[in-house]
């Protein structure tokens, strides 16, 4: 019998090569005062902003344009981005460029639509984003967070040291356009790690608590194209059918998440980033992703098994115990793969400072949603173990 279940997407999604060119007409159908926000201006992305620049021009919409947005972005530097958009009274925010820029465009238009800052809207605080939120448009240009279609906006207090949250349906971007073409330029570092976290996404919402007979759909389906795909994406970045393959992958995944959530290994990593802001999110999944792997899959091996049959089709006689048991020699091999494996140490994540992100993983609720619930001393084994193998 199929298990009760919701489903709510409510972002659309303009999915395809050369899409970038209707970004001005869909931004006009919900302001005329835009900011745009982006990272620094750099050599190839500035084509792609001079792009965005004239098709918003050319269709009446005027824009200022907010390009500070860092990795792992700030309370700081979002509160700067609400302060330029409040100081020319826009009415719509656009986000273009990996998951940190649309992830401050979303917590910009919170914070310049409400009183005080977005860091007080996160999603354990009584206080929400209301209506009020300016609409939200989203170009992406890498493949990892998912963001374009998510509720979520992820931003670093660096004085508390903690990386949290805003968590309401007010910020699904109105519009998405998810186009391949723009993700060609990506170096492949950076691909290896949004494309792995892609993957995280799609197999986290697979085994979470929450998930559902369409999430399931969406998961497997995302976690089968970064098998088959992520690869030739990062030897080859030219290669627009793997570049459009993980770019539909990480919709999926995000799609996913959106309706499920994330488990334990997000919750570690939003740890790592709050005390490490030079981490990458996706470097710090793949550093305690074998740990993850080896703790959890006892408690779901249907799930498990399931996995590695999708990296290996020739899994099938096996029984489903010995081959979820595989499926963490297959992911440490995927990792190696794509130069994702990492430790804590490789990332100059602090040894004494172990204990308290073990400590900050437990001020977030990913880890309730494992299949198998980590103690906080269980935490910190899987931090010490990451640290160096």
């Amino acid at each position: 019998m199929v298990k009760t279940f919701n489903y709510f997407q409510p972002t659309d999604i303009r999915f395809g090569c050369g899409r970038v060119k209707e970004v001005g007409d869909i931004v006009a159908q919900f302001g005329r005062r835009c900011v745009l926000v982006t990272v620094p201006v750099f050599g190839a992305i500035e084509p792609v902003i001079e792009k965005v620049k004239k098709s918003l021009l050319d269709a009446g919409v005027s824009f200022v344009h907010f390009d500070q947005v860092i990795p792992n972005p700030t309370t700081d530097i979002v509160t700067a981005g609400a302060e330029l958009a409040r100081s020319h009274n826009v009415d719509v925010v656009l986000g273009l460029g990996g998951g940190s820029s649309i992830d401050t465009a979303k917590a910009i238009a919170v914070e310049a639509s409400h009183r005080g800052t977005s860091w007080e809207y996160l999603f354990f605080r009584e206080t929400q984003p209301t209506d009020k939120t300016f609409p939200i448009i989203a170009v992406t240009t890498t493949s990892g967070t998912g963001s374009q279609v998510t509720q979520v906006a992820v931003i670093t207090n660096t004085k508390e040291k903690r990386k949290s949250a805003i968590y309401n349906s007010i910020i699904y971007p109105r519009v998405s356009i998810i186009d391949p073409e723009l993700t060609l330029t990506v170096p492949e570092h950076i691909t290896a790690s949004t494309g792995f976290d892609v993957f995280t996404h799609s197999f986290e919402a697979y085994i979470h608590k929450n998930t559902s007979p369409y999430i399931e759909i969406l998961a497997l389906e995302g976690i089968r194209l970064v098998a088959e795909h992520l690869h030739t994406a990062v030897r080859d970045g030219s290669n627009i059918e793997a570049r459009s393959a993980i770019s539909w992958a990480d919709t999926l995944a995000g799609l996913s998440i959106a309706n499920a959530g994330v488990t334990l290994p997000h919750g570690i990593a939003m740890a790592i980033g709050g005390n490490c802001p030079h981490v990458m999110h996706g470097e710090a999944l793949a550093a305690v992703y074998p740990q993850f792997m080896r703790f959890t899959y006892p408690s779901t091996i249907q799930k498990f098994a399931a996995l590695a049959r999708i990296f290996k089709s020739d899994l099938t006689r096996a029984t489903d115990e010995t081959v979820a048991k595989v499926s963490c020699s297959i992911i440490d091999d995927f990792l190696k793969k794509n130069g994702m494996y990492l430790t804590l140490e490789d990332l100059k994540v602090p040894e004494n400072e172990i204990e308290e992100i073990a400590d900050h993983t437990m001020e977030l609720p990913d880890y309730t949603n494992n299949p198998r619930v980590a103690t906080r001393d269980e935490v910190f084994k899987i931090l010490k173990k990451a640290f160096r193998r």
